[in-house]
């Protein structure tokens, strides 16, 4: 009883901070992570506890979203009493989960690393991983698109951070890069469908593109 109270005490403080987002990082994309996870757990195990707890913060301590290397997930963990050994657990999760760039190996070390990853990298693919996407580009003033920028692979996690790439840029950069990345039986199914979405709507945007060059 202990643990579930502990989880929706933690999702209530997540549901503050991340209600008015509106990067495509709000509480509902962290809602679907951690039911996803949830979900991913059941088929493939691993500690659901701490899956929930690491779905729940992943994006607390996020670069793209505050400042790099903050302590708002160690901290709430110290505020609500967890186990300085599960703490540090939930805390290499959440520093394994991020996508740091195409050329950067980003595998995780744990089972409930992989789950979370996948839950989080799912979340990124799609007609809502698509919609997310427009909604950061829109919040970071982007372009969508500019046939002039070719996409760029990182080799670096700081190259990619500096990107300021169209966002159509982004679906080759990282999103189409994903159903291949995916840990767990669980995800690779479930990317699959996502997957060929992006790819039908990438041909849908162009044809339109081109038709209004042409025209």
């Amino acid at each position: 009883m202990k643990m579930e109270n502990t989880i929706q005490e933690t999702a209530q403080y997540i549901q503050q901070q991340f209600e008015h987002d509106a990067s495509g990082h709000d509480w509902w994309h962290i809602y679907r992570v951690w039911q996803l996870s949830k979900s991913i757990s059941e088929c493939e195990g691993g500690d659901l506890f701490i899956v929930e707890m690491a779905a729940l913060l992943h994006d607390l301590d996020d670069w793209k979203l505050s400042a790099e290397n903050g302590t708002k997930a160690t901290d709430w963990m110290s505020r609500i009493g967890i186990d300085p050994d599960a703490s540090d657990q939930i805390q290499t999760i959440i520093r394994e989960v991020s996508f740091k760039g195409a050329g950067v190996e980003t595998k995780p070390n744990s089972l409930e690393a992989k789950i979370v990853q996948d839950a989080d990298r799912l979340d990124a693919m799609g007609a809502i991983g698509i919609a997310r996407t427009f909604a950061y580009g829109g919040h970071k003033n982007r372009l969508i698109y500019d046939p002039a920028i070719e996409p760029e692979m990182h080799h670096s996690f700081s190259d990619y951070k500096k990107s300021v790439a169209p966002t159509i840029n982004h679906f080759y950069e990282k999103l189409l890069l994903l159903k291949d990345r995916m840990n767990t039986d669980t995800g690779r199914k479930l990317a699959l469908q996502r997957h060929q979405f992006m790819e039908e709507y990438l041909e849908h945007f162009f044809s339109e593109w081109n038709l209004k060059i042409n025209s």
